[in-house]
């Protein structure tokens, strides 16, 4: 079969894989209609969305519109503390609406589905994490924000892609040694970074993981002026071949800064939403996540985010479904690593 019957059959049996919910909303007169009773109920629950840049940008767009707030999820974190909201909407992953919740138990929390989880945070369960770390009783425990609150109330630190390599920094010059979890291709990106004493969890991001050097290096003489950005999350021969590491709200950045036009972007392919506003005068392109005969050669996005949407998030609003509740000596002891990171944050003005 040709190149081009290829994408003809991928385009023609794609319809078959459509969710229920993107038939129904695909009016947009049914969009505008949802939208507006999400706004009803915003007001009505005093209510904000806090959406990641990975989520559809139909969310994306609602949430700003409506005095919400998108971005990563460091800054998700920052915002629903701060903002005076008695209902936080998390539109990303579990693991966001946990660490909301963590920040501020006084409010009540709300996803759109319980089921988006993360690769990552699947792929450390506490049980394991904590007999891996007591085998190096003298190191600081460093988790992603990827994990689960239970893997949190065991660590010193919590830290996002945006702020990681200033903390290892940190704790180097101090002179401590770090248990890094979970996701290996950033662990080893900041020890290499670094130099940090670091012994790395074997975990993964099962998006970033799938980017393929070899199909970024041909892409790359198609498109010989662009520049590639890359999230620290993707394997280390990804990372090697990048003009820009860095985490989503960094990326966003290099897009506006950077003189080229053509953007070659290794992450998740949600982010293009905010990309395309913030830089409009560019031409963004999706690296690649497959080889050159599958009908998918970027298939860059995450099935845990895909399973926010416009519906769900009504029906949260609506039902109070998909609430997130810690248990209480649990949700103590994870405070103490993410403030940690909140306060190292503010005190170096991230």
């Amino acid at each position: 079969m040709s190149e081009s019957a290829l994408d003809e059959f991928a385009f023609n049996t794609a319809a078959f894989d459509v969710p229920l919910h993107q038939i129904r909303l695909a009016n947009p007169d049914a969009v505008a209609d949802c939208k507006q009773r999400i706004r009803e109920l915003l007001v009505r629950e005093r209510a904000v969305i806090i959406a990641h840049y990975y989520t559809d940008s139909e969310i994306q767009e609602l949430a700003e519109e409506t005095g919400g707030y998108v971005s990563d999820s460091l800054e998700m974190a920052r915002f629903g503390n701060r903002c005076d909201a008695e209902t936080l909407v998390v539109a990303g992953v579990r693991f966001m609406g946990e660490t909301a919740k963590i920040l501020s138990p006084t409010k009540r929390v709300l996803m759109p589905t319980l089921e988006a989880t993360c690769s990552l945070d699947l792929g450390c369960p506490v049980e394991e994490f904590s007999a891996f770390c007591a085998d190096y009783p003298e190191h600081s425990v460093v988790v992603y924000a990827n994990t689960s609150a239970a893997v949190k109330a065991c660590s010193d630190w919590v830290v996002t892609s945006s702020i990681a390599l200033e903390v290892v920094t940190h704790l180097m010059d101090e002179g401590r040694a770090i248990v890094w979890a979970p996701d290996r291709f950033l662990g080893a990106y900041i020890n290499q970074e670094t130099g940090a004493d670091m012994v790395l969890w074997n975990g993964s991001c099962i998006v970033h993981e799938e980017f393929k050097a070899r199909g970024l290096l041909n892409l790359k003489h198609v498109y010989p002026e662009a520049a590639v950005l890359v999230h620290p999350e993707s394997p280390p021969a990804v990372i090697a071949l990048a003009d820009v590491v860095g985490s989503t709200t960094q990326i966003i950045r290099a897009a506006k800064e950077l003189p080229n036009k053509q953007l070659i972007v290794a992450t998740d392919k949600g982010i293009f939403h905010k990309m395309r506003h913030a830089a409009p005068d560019k031409i963004f392109i999706e690296a690649p996540t497959a080889g050159s005969g599958a009908t998918c050669r970027s298939c860059a996005h995450c099935p845990w985010m895909g399973m926010n949407h416009l519906e769900n998030l009504e029906s949260s609003l609506l039902t109070g479904a998909g609430e997130i509740n810690i248990e209480e000596s649990i949700r103590v002891a994870a405070l103490v690593p993410l403030q940690r990171m909140v306060d190292f944050a503010e005190s170096n003005k991230r």
